[in-house]
């Protein structure tokens, strides 16, 4: 069994009774959690119009983690592309680099990461995203580059930076544009499981080595919630199913504490939903979590795994990915 990183991916959750101040200094207290327990990188994800995530400015808050902390990468998992413009993004992150050398991550997604009213306040064309998001990548590899310094159009600062660029996906979609172009692959198993295996399978078949790398590399995003105690975990994780009952009913009202019971909540037929769609997600304690690291690595030999862990309690939380680091660990005798 092939060895991971371990990562993670931040929501920027908002709470029941909770601020969006109190959210982005939770933000900021797990990113630096998450850098004493040597986790690789700490990603941000841009959404829009949910009370349950505050993420929506994801450069400017991907700035203030950064400024927080001292050698985690960050960055965002992702940043929706077609939602602004090529140069933009070029000089944000390029802003970014600047002022964090060496620790800035750039993930781009195609979808809006929002609902279909917002993405036309975004300014969206839907008609065209298919073509433009190949395109816009196109575009940030040359703004980047120092050959572009030549150009009428520039992205200063950007220009000559080495940002890493991360293909997201959630189909098999994006697993053929990451191959093609030879870029890292990152899959959002944490809310859209059903084709990841199949997706893993069509990047690894089809990856064309590039300048930027010599080889597949995949991102498995996932979400887990630890606890010392079986019970606990599968106590705390009915925040994570609430989450997804809210998103079945259209109803992104922010994040509720845990339940004892889901029985009065969910309808058999939203629990079938709910259950489906978290198929990969990891609950228990650290022995429990061993072994389901242990089968989901056998399943997909990532080279990476971000943790995703809608926890309602703060401290809670952070213990949760101090136990996924245990675990991990102890998986791999490190």
């Amino acid at each position: 069994m092939k060895n991971f990183e371990i990562s993670v991916l931040d929501l920027a959750p908002v709470k029941q009774g909770k601020t969006v101040h109190d959210t982005f200094q939770d933000s900021l207290s797990l990113a630096n959690h998450a850098e004493n327990l040597d986790y690789k990188r700490f990603w941000l994800a841009e959404h829009h119009n949910m009370e349950s995530i505050a993420s929506s400015a994801t450069s400017v808050l991907i700035g203030f983690i950064a400024n927080g902390t001292k050698k985690i990468r960050v960055g965002s998992g992702g940043i929706m592309l077609p939602n602004h413009s090529s140069l933009v993004i070029a000089e944000q992150f390029g802003t970014l680099e600047s002022l964090f050398p060496g620790r800035i991550d750039l993930g781009l997604g195609r979808a809006p990461g929002t609902d279909g009213l917002t993405a036309q306040a975004l300014g969206r064309n839907p008609s065209i995203i298919n073509e433009q998001f190949p395109r816009q990548i196109l575009e940030l590899q040359k703004y980047f580059s120092k050959e572009n310094s030549n150009a009428l159009v520039r992205a200063i600062p950007g220009e000559g930076l080495d940002i890493p660029m991360y293909i997201l996906g959630s189909s098999t979609d994006s697993a053929f544009l990451a191959a093609e172009l030879g870029l890292t692959y990152a899959f959002a198993g944490h809310f859209a499981p059903e084709q990841m295996e199949m997706a893993f399978n069509i990047y690894r078949e089809h990856f064309e080595p590039s300048k930027y790398l010599d080889q597949p590399y995949i991102i498995a995003c996932i979400n887990g919630v630890a606890a010392e105690t079986s019970e606990e975990a599968h106590k705390m994780s009915t925040t994570l199913f609430q989450a997804f009952i809210n998103i079945i009913r259209n109803d992104r009202k922010p994040f509720a504490p845990p339940v004892d019971s889901m029985d009065d909540i969910w309808s058999p037929m939203e629990r079938s939903m709910v259950l489906q769609k978290l198929r990969y997600t990891l609950i228990g304690d650290q022995i429990e979590i061993e072994e389901q690291l242990k089968s989901f690595q056998d399943k997909f030999n990532v080279d990476e795994l971000m943790i995703n862990s809608h926890i309602y309690d703060h401290q809670k939380r952070l213990e949760s990915y101090h136990i996924f680091r245990k675990a991990k660990n102890a998986v791999f005798g490190e």
